[in-house]
């Protein structure tokens, strides 16, 4: 099996090569067709989500043998909170998959857990002797799970860089506290898509040695990416085995994103056998995605909006990229000439075709007003506390079902704890605070 470059297929690359570099030499995102490495659903209900891992995995990165599998995964989520990893729970009429039971309380730790031992394992399939540097800009969550996760760990070493006044006080202060030998943090003066494009610059000026090598612990990695198929996974397993859903009954997966690269793991969950139906885009006020979504534009050219859920603070969405790809029916040249548009005008338009081949997804956006008083009537209405990221798209998820009529089961990706954004919560439940 061979990865490929979005921006030319003859630029390939074995799953542990795609691991190791984290992005393409011509600057594209490596990618397969999940669509050819089908799940069977009925299948992962016989496993706990430690087993669902391990098929996902060896599916989608066969260089790694179960036998090497296994003991990463065991090691990777030891450090959960919950035997679970990603309990699944009922909040008013739909279900909440919360994804915040990891070592810094955000769903990055998911696959950010994961993959310092998936690049150490890469690193001895391919005989790699020089050290890893790991480049990562952060919108908040990231960060701090990418540093903790990588600490101390052989042969490697990481450069976190946030956007100075756009991350929250507790995402600043995880990161700039971090333990390890081998960690290091800079604030940038701009906001995260500067930070982002620094990287991605990194990565195109500088070229490997036999001393040391850039990665990425972004999702525009493969190996970060990975991961957050199994989640969805797990949790149309556990409606199953519940009994809450029939065999074969399709549910909808609503998620709050900026970067695409959530969503576009329940994408491939989808297109590996998941019985998805819709998958629902979730944006704050920096809604390009909405945008994009409605209009087949793409334009980052707007304002760009600080509010109480930063991770999602982003107005370019680094892996939409693979999506353009498949839409595009897998034209290179055509992505490729996308995002150039992108870099040189900050906008590009899709083709009629293109936008038709759409009909998976759905979106919708939230103002910093509905997130406040979403968060405060789900917890006047069931008591439960949601963070600001995830109200976003609980919010959505409401208005799209009041306009679709679409009453299909449905799970929400609760991407943060409401600990990390107490003061926004707090006030939002209770304005005196």
């Amino acid at each position: 099996m061979q990865y490929n470059s979005t921006r030319n297929h003859k630029q390939t690359a074995s799953p542990a090569e795609a691991v190791l570099r984290g992005i393409a030499p011509d600057g594209g995102l490596y990618l397969c067709d999940p669509a050819t490495l089908p799940l069977d659903p009925a299948e992962m209900l016989q496993k706990d989500f430690a087993g669902m891992a391990e098929a996902v995995l060896v599916r989608l990165l066969p260089d790694y043998t179960p036998e090497m599998l296994r003991p990463m995964i065991a090691a990777a989520y030891g450090k959960f909170y919950t035997a679970e990893v990603t309990p699944l729970v009922m909040v008013g009429d739909y279900h909440v998959l919360e994804l915040f039971h990891g070592p810094t309380c955000a769903f990055k730790d998911v696959a950010l857990s994961l993959l310092p031992y998936l690049i150490t394992g890469a690193k001895q399939l391919l005989n790699d002797k020089a050290k890893t540097v790991i480049l990562t800009a952060t919108s908040g969550d990231t960060g701090k799970a990418a540093l903790e996760g990588f600490c101390d760990v052989t042969s490697t070493s990481i450069v976190v860089f946030y956007p100075k006044d756009g991350v929250s006080k507790i995402q600043e202060r995880q990161m700039v506290t971090q333990r390890g030998k081998n960690v290091s943090v800079a604030a940038v003066r701009g906001n995260f898509d500067d930070a982002q494009t620094g990287v991605k610059h990194i990565f195109a000026e500088v070229k490997p040695t036999e001393k040391a090598e850039l990665s990425s612990a972004n999702s525009i990695n493969i190996g970060r990416l990975v991961p957050q198929v199994v989640y969805y996974v797990y949790a149309y397993a556990k409606l199953l085995q519940n009994e809450e859903i029939a065999e074969d009954e399709e549910i909808n997966v609503v998620v709050p994103t900026g970067n695409f690269g959530n969503i576009l793991a329940a994408y491939y969950a989808k297109n590996m056998g998941i019985p998805i139906a819709k998958l629902i885009c979730a944006s704050n006020e920096n809604k390009v995605l909405y945008d994009f979504f409605q209009t087949g534009t793409y334009d980052r050219n707007r304002e760009f909006v600080l509010t109480t859920s930063p991770s999602m603070d982003i107005l370019i969405s680094s892996n939409l990229e693979r999506l353009i790809y498949k839409i595009s029916g897998e034209d290179a040249r055509k992505d490729t000439d996308l995002m150039t548009e992108l870099k040189t005008k900050g906008s590009y338009a899709i083709t009629g075709e293109m936008k038709a081949n759409l009909a998976d997804f759905a979106a919708g956006y939230a103002t910093e007003e509905q997130v406040a008083k979403t968060i405060h009537d789900i917890y006047e209405d069931t008591g439960y506390v949601m963070d600001t990221h995830t109200a976003v798209a609980a919010t959505v998820y409401k208005a799209y079902r009041e306009d679709s009529k679409d009453d299909r089961k449905t799970v929400i990706a609760s991407t943060a704890s409401p600990y990390k954004f107490a003061g926004s919560v707090m006030s939002a439940i209770d304005p005196k605070y």
